[in-house]
């Protein structure tokens, strides 16, 4: 199911959540049409997949990559009772910026499981995400490949920021790939300034955080 047939089923009032996230990325895509995702049985109904969709956009900042975003961590319809919240719902959604694999063979879709597993941690044990958490992996990001990316690091996305909704507010909030040797620094010193010094150490040679899984 393609984004605008699953958003057609809301008016933009019922789906004001999901209207806010769209005029942010238009910011930085125009009317440039992403590659949506959608769960075909919404989480409220019984499906496996906690978030509404994902998509993905073609980015060509500092590098060419994907850049990936999600719908269902913040409130995507109307529901009068909660506007004018300080956070919409958990008060982010995530996003992803990947350099294109190629054993991928086309769009990332161990990505979009790597960004449900973690909504899916978020929704089953209440336990949300914030700007420098990590997170280890415990294996290669991407299973069965030979990456040293292990871990992740969560920062504001530098193009999207936050934003303000009727719900309340949204940080974009950005998964990055670490190795095995950056996981064990935080693992040994697991701080908020420890893993702000090494999002900034990164950012030095790649500003936009675009995580690389042939990164040594």
């Amino acid at each position: 199911m393609t984004k605008e047939e699953y958003a057609s089923r809301f008016t933009e009032e019922e789906a004001v959540g999901w209207f806010f996230l769209d005029q942010k990325l238009e910011t930085i895509y125009g009317k440039t049409e992403p590659r949506h995702y959608a769960a075909e049985v919404p989480y409220i109904t019984g499906g496996t997949d906690p978030l509404d969709g994902i998509s993905i956009f073609d980015s060509e900042a500092q590098e060419p990559h994907y850049h990936m975003t999600t719908y269902g961590m913040s409130e995507l319809y109307y529901d009068e009772e909660i506007v004018g919240g300080d956070f919409s719902k958990w008060g982010f959604e995530f996003t992803f910026r990947l350099k294109p694999f190629a054993e991928d063979e086309g769009d990332p879709f161990w990505a979009i499981e790597v960004l449900n597993n973690l909504a899916r941690y978020v929704f089953e044990t209440e336990n949300w995400f914030e700007e420098n958490h990590f997170v280890p992996i415990n294996e290669p990001i991407r299973l069965d490949t030979d990456t040293e990316i292990v871990g992740l690091i969560f920062v504001q996305d530098p193009e999207l920021g936050t934003i303000e909704t009727p719900h309340g507010n949204v940080i974009f909030l950005q998964i990055v790939g670490i190795t095995a040797k950056e996981l064990a620094i935080l693992m040994a010193n697991p701080t908020i300034e420890e893993v702000e010094a090494l999002a900034n150490t990164l950012r030095k040679d790649n500003p936009l955080l675009i995580t690389d899984l042939d990164r040594k």
